[in-house]
């Protein structure tokens, strides 16, 4: 090569990488009324607003304390928010569920809203299903990208009770994330279900979904799609996607021996699920996890939890199946249905560990996620983070 051509082949533009993650606090512990902020979720709407909700907890007492459901809007891709409100208000006297009272999990005064999932509808239309004392679940509609909601309708009878038939459930949890619509128009959100005699009331758990095909007017039980078995221990909080020929995935954390994620698919979201096998490139730290597909001329299926099965501190290995640290939040990226997956990428090394995933038209990916605080981010926080990145991101590009 001539000194010339090299000059000129030197001078040519490059393809710029992918930016890294912009990162925006929307909820800080301590702030705004409330002790801790966890179980995020996000969506984008057909209208392209942007809408991030979590649990807002006025103590750290866990689980069954006194929580209150919060959201935020965005109107451009997530970089500027809307003040808090709360999105779940059930009239009336509440009773605690007994099950906590049992194990003195809660305090009878306190009242527990749990387990928030919104469905971005095609139509236009949002739709959220939340929890009351983990054993009512409610549904509102909102017709104007979250600025205002239904009055919340009681869908326990009609979408959970026929369920006690197979599995005598005490606590039922929708999700937590966001739920999807199908091709078919179906709405469908992935659910939990304990009997509420074991650990923190929680244990044992099968996965299960709940359905709607009229709009949200009415819901319905779909089949168990992972049941607790030996191998399949405590199936809980799963995610879902409808991959590009209809096959619908259900991505479930569990306490296997295996530490990796389970996964099972149905033809319909709610029927004729497949036997669970385990995905060995997921690992399963014990942990919720962020499950999307993106649709477009090459679609991707795309996975985010904490990428770790170490446990800081133990003086031996952790017991298969125990939790481990909540670090190093990682999204993954498949272009075949998650049969295999081409790429990964950390998103934050320390204390991370819920998170739920959107895209918006442009592709530009959102993820929710809980963090550490920036003054120590290998502590636990009750922080909420959005991130925004590309899949070239992820990818390295």
């Amino acid at each position: 090569m001539s000194r010339l051509a090299a000059v000129l082949l030197l001078a040519l533009p490059t393809a710029a990488a992918a930016a890294d993650p912009d990162k925006v606090d929307l909820f800080e512990a301590d702030k705004g009324g409330y002790k801790l902020y966890r179980i995020p979720g996000v969506v984008a709407t057909a209208k392209g607003t942007v809408l991030a909700y979590c649990e807002a907890r006025k103590s750290d007492r866990g689980d069954w304390g006194t929580i209150d459901i919060l959201l935020r809007r965005s109107g451009d891709g997530g970089k500027t928010w809307s003040d808090p409100v709360k999105v779940a208000d059930v009239p009336g006297p509440k009773e605690k569920n007994p099950v906590a009272l049992a194990q003195k999990l809660a305090d009878p005064k306190d009242v527990t809203y749990n387990n928030p999932v919104v469905i971005a509808d095609r139509s236009g239309a949002v739709h959220l299903l939340f929890c009351l004392e983990y054993m009512r679940c409610f549904y509102a509609r909102s017709d104007d990208d979250g600025k205002t909601w239904s009055p919340p309708a009681e869908i326990t009878a009609a979408a959970f009770d026929p369920l006690k038939k197979t599995y005598d459930w005490k606590v039922l949890a929708t999700g937590p994330g966001h739920g999807i619509q199908l091709k078919s128009g179906r709405l469908l959100v992935p659910v939990w279900l304990s009997t509420g005699t074991g650990g923190h009331a929680h244990r044992p758990s099968v996965v299960t979904t709940v359905y709607s095909d009229d709009g949200g007017r009415t819901w319905k039980p779909g089949e168990v799609a992972v049941p607790n078995t030996a191998d399949w221990v405590n199936p809980n909080e799963s995610a879902v996607a409808e991959l590009p020929d209809g096959t619908v995935v259900l991505n479930t954390r569990s306490e296997s021996k295996a530490n990796r994620r389970l996964v099972t698919r149905s033809p319909d979201g709610a029927t004729r699920w497949s036997k669970p096998e385990f995905d060995d490139a997921l690992v399963e730290p014990v942990c919720m996890a962020g499950f999307l597909a993106v649709p477009g001329p090459k679609p991707v299926l795309l996975f985010s939890n904490p990428d770790n099965l170490e446990k800081a501190g133990a003086k031996a290995p952790p017991a298969p199946g125990s939790n481990r640290d909540r670090k190093n939040v990682t999204v993954r990226v498949s272009d075949d249905g998650g049969k295999t997956w081409a790429a990964k990428r950390s998103v934050e090394a320390g204390f991370s560990g819920y998170s739920d995933l959107a895209a918006l038209p442009d592709g530009t990916v959102l993820m929710l996620y809980e963090r550490g605080p920036a003054d120590n981010p290998k502590a636990y926080s009750g922080r909420l983070t959005l991130a925004r990145f590309t899949v070239d991101w992820v990818r390295g590009k």
